[in-house]
């Protein structure tokens, strides 16, 4: 059955701007979409990230304009490998009926704070801003390394896992962002101390040296920008990739096709966010509690670093 299909731009500032070792993000820009099938509606959306590895956000305009009017399932299909934000915003359409009634749903309620990890702010302001977070229940914590200087970042964190209560976890993110001594430095620090977990501490081209790191020392490994595309995730498991795995639902592409990948392959998997709406969010976060084998906290702790709540469908499309 043919499908009427139209979309509508957002852009959404960040509260604060957002610092990794890619540089500084102060608005989130997005595509809503809105089918309509048999009188009934559904939304889907696209949140590029193309620092990270999807298309960008003029590629995905440039597609939806294409199609705006009228598609069908097969159209869907035929998404190519190299828009995998598209294959996400448009996967609604996989299994339209299934998805109406979930589009007014802002969160999966099987999802509390505490199995949340929230994301602080860089630099000193972690040291305070986890307060707040923690009050609101959540219990893991994820802080973004190599933007300082390492000696700088060493003596923060130290200050940082002091201040956190004892039961809390942290997580560190260098976003690709040191070099093999530096990441030996941090995996030392590591080593003695509870943090859970290094995510993704050499840039994508230096996967053997992540390898050996791994090897090396005893605090698990994550890769994140490595695996941003299902194709990805696909090459770095077949390489020999057996730590954790954190996946962006947004970005992956089909999440049909994630979802069999993770049911065959049963990786330690930790989904994230890429400061999406309620639309997206509520898919990942579906996935996730389906996916989620090793019952690791989630990286959907994001909420925060907007002024305004996250929309439902209906209501957003309305303010676009």
């Amino acid at each position: 059955m043919v499908i009427q299909f139209e979309f509508r731009p957002y852009r959404r500032p960040f509260r604060s701007a957002l610092q990794t070792s890619h540089g500084l993000w102060s608005v989130r820009e997005g595509i809503i979409l809105r089918f309509l099938k048999a009188g009934k509606v559904s939304f889907g959306e696209i949140a590029p990230l193309e620092w990270f590895g999807s298309e960008s956000f003029e590629q995905a305009i440039d597609f939806c304009q294409q199609w705006s009017g009228e598609i069908d399932a097969e159209m869907v299909l035929s998404i190519p490998d190299h828009l995998p934000a598209c294959q996400f915003g448009f996967s609604v359409v996989e299994n339209l009926e299934a998805n109406i009634a979930n589009n007014n749903i802002a969160n999966n309620n099987s999802w509390v704070n505490s199995t949340i990890a929230a994301l602080l702010p860089t630099g000193e302001k972690a040291l305070e801003a986890w307060q707040n977070l923690w009050q609101q229940g959540h219990q893991t914590f994820k802080w973004k390394i190599g933007i300082a200087p390492i000696q700088d970042e060493l003596r923060l964190c130290d200050r940082l896992i002091k201040t956190l209560p004892p039961d809390a976890r942290l997580r560190l993110d260098a976003n690709g962002g040191l070099n093999y001594l530096e990441a030996e430095q941090w995996l030392k620090i590591c080593d003695s101390t509870n943090i859970e977990f290094l995510e993704q501490p050499l840039p994508i081209h230096q996967f053997d040296q992540m390898l050996a790191l791994g090897q090396k020392y005893s605090t698990p490994l994550a890769i994140d920008e490595s695996v941003a595309t299902l194709s990805q995730l696909e090459d770095c498991h077949q390489k020999g990739w057996r730590g954790i795995f954190v996946i962006k639902p947004t970005i992956a592409g089909f999440p049909s096709r994630l979802r069999k990948f993770c049911n065959t392959h049963q990786i330690d998997a930790v989904f994230s966010s890429v400061f999406e709406t309620a639309i997206a969010r509520q898919i990942g976060l579906q996935l996730a509690a389906e996916l989620n084998y090793k019952n690791r906290a989630i990286g959907y702790g994001t909420t925060h670093w907007f002024d305004s709540l996250l929309e439902e469908g209906d209501r957003l499309w309305q303010l676009l």
